[in-house]
C-alpha cells in the first residue's frame, strides 16, 4: 500500500468509527432492529403506528386504530374490505400525527385496469421503489409497502438483503405476529396481484407539524358515528353491513348462504381484534373528558362485548366447513346479531358522548 493508500484507507477507517450510518450504507444487508410487531390483527393503520412507535411515539395500538378509524369500520360482507373502507390512508394518518409521508405509485392508475402498465415498465417501478426503500431503511426509517409480506395489506419494511434479493420486516397476519420478522422477495409485491393498480409505498419522513388530540380524537368519533349509520353504494357499510351478513344466514338453504368458510374468514380474523381495540380506545379517552366518561366507559363496554361475540362467530365459522348445517347457520346469525346490537349501543353512547367532549 503507497502513502496516498494509505492515507485514504485511514481517513475512510475513521469516518466508518465517527460515522457509522456512512459505513453502514455501503452495506448490502441492513435490518433495523426492535421494530415492533403489529398489536391489532388489522391492515392499514397498525403498520404506521409501528413504524412512529419505532420513532420515538408512544401511542398505542387502540389509539391509533381509534384515531385512524379502523376500530369502527365494517364493510362487505366480503372477504375483502371489513375495516379499510373510510379507514384514514396511511400517509393521512402518519401526516395526522405531525409527520411528512409520500405515497409512492407502483404498479399502475388506481382503479383503472384499462391503464396499467407493462409488465417490463411496473418492473422498473418496483425496482425504482426499492431504491427509495433501500435509503429509507438505511437512513434509520422504516417503510411501507403494500403485499410485500401479504395480500392487498400496508405492511412494514424493517430491512433488505441486496445480495439475496429480500426484504424483512412486518405484516398484520396473525402467523406474522411473532419477534422473528418476516422475509419475502424484494419483487413479491409486482406479482402478489393487480388490486386497484398496486402495489403502492408510503414513505414517512420528518415530524414537522403539531398534532392536536382534541380535535382528531373528536372527529374519529364522529366518523365512527357516520360510518355505522351510513348507507354505502359499492359496499354495506355499519349497521347495514351486518344487516346484509345476518340475512346470509337467514336464509339457509338459498344461494345467498356463503359456500364455505371464505367470505367470512377474512372479516372474522380481523374484527374481534379491531373492536376489542375499540373498547380499548374508549377506556383511553374517558378520563380525558370527564363530562362524558360514563358514555365513553358504557361503549367500551358495548364495544368489549361486540368482540366477544364476533370471536365466537369466528370459531364457529371455522366448525362449520363446506356446507353449514340450518341449527349452525341459525347460531350464526345469532351471534352476528348480538354484534349488531352491541355496535349499535356503542354508537348511541358515542353520539350522546360527543356534544359532551365539545364543551
Amino acid at each position: 500500500m503507497n502513502g496516498r493508500q494509505w492515507v485514504f484507507g485511514a481517513v475512510a477507517l475513521a469516518l466508518a468509527v465517527a460515522c457509522g450510518p456512512l459505513y453502514a450504507e455501503q452495506s448490502t444487508r441492513v435490518v433495523l432492529e426492535g421494530v415492533d410487531q403489529y398489536r391489532v390483527v388489522e391492515p392499514v393503520a397498525e403498520g404506521v403506528r409501528v413504524i412512529l412507535n419505532y420513532r420515538g411515539e408512544t401511542y398505542s395500538p387502540a389509539y391509533v386504530q381509534g384515531i385512524s378509524g379502523a376500530a369502527f369500520r365494517i364493510s362487505g360482507p366480503c372477504p375483502c374490505a371489513p375495516t379499510t373502507w373510510g379507514t384514514m390512508p396511511p400517509q393521512e394518518l402518519a401526516r395526522l400525527f405531525g409527520y411528512e409521508a409520500r405515497w409512492m405509485h407502483i404498479g399502475g392508475p388506481y382503479g383503472d385496469a384499462t391503464l396499467t402498465p407493462p409488465p417490463d415498465v411496473r418492473a422498473q417501478n418496483m425496482r425504482d421503489a426499492l431504491v427509495r426503500i433501500r435509503g429509507e431503511i438505511r437512513a434509520g426509517r422504516p417503510a411501507i409497502l403494500v403485499h410485500a409480506f401479504t395480500t392487498w395489506e400496508f405492511d412494514v419494511i424493517c430491512g433488505f438483503d441486496e445480495n439475496r434479493h429480500l426484504l424483512y420486516g412486518r405484516g398484520s397476519y396473525e402467523s406474522m405476529r411473532k419477534p422473528e420478522y418476516a422475509e419475502a422477495d424484494e419483487m413479491r409485491a409486482l406479482g402478489a396481484t393487480d388490486i386497484g393498480g398496486g402495489p403502492y409505498a408510503v414513505f414517512i419522513g420528518a415530524k414537522t407539524g403539531q398534532y392536536d388530540a382534541r380535535a382528531a380524537e373528536v372527529a374519529a368519533l364522529r366518523g365512527a358515528t357516520e360510518h355505522a349509520r351510513s348507507h354505502g353504494v359499492k359496499q354495506a357499510m355499519g349497521m347495514e353491513c351486518y344487516d346484509l351478513w345476518i340475512a346470509q344466514y337467514q336464509h339457509q338453504g338459498n344461494h345467498m348462504v356463503p359456500k364455505g368458510p371464505a367470505p367470512d374468514e377474512y372479516p372474522l380474523s380481523i374484527l374481534p381484534s379491531t373492536r376489542q381495540a375499540a373498547a380499548d380506545f374508549m377506556t383511553e379517552l374517558a378520563p380525558k373528558y370527564p363530562r362524558a366518561k360514563a358514555n365513553l366507559e358504557t361503549a367500551s363496554e358495548d364495544f368489549a362485548q361486540e368482540s366477544q361475540a364476533l370471536a365466537a362467530a369466528r370459531k364457529l365459522r371455522a366448525a362449520m366447513g363446506e356446507k353449514p348445517s340450518d341449527e349452525q347457520c341459525a347460531r350464526m346469525a345469532g351471534l352476528l346479531s348480538r354484534a349488531r346490537a352491541m355496535y349499535a349501543l356503542a354508537t348511541e353512547e358515542i353520539e350522546r358522548a360527543v356534544p359532551l367532549m365539545e364543551k
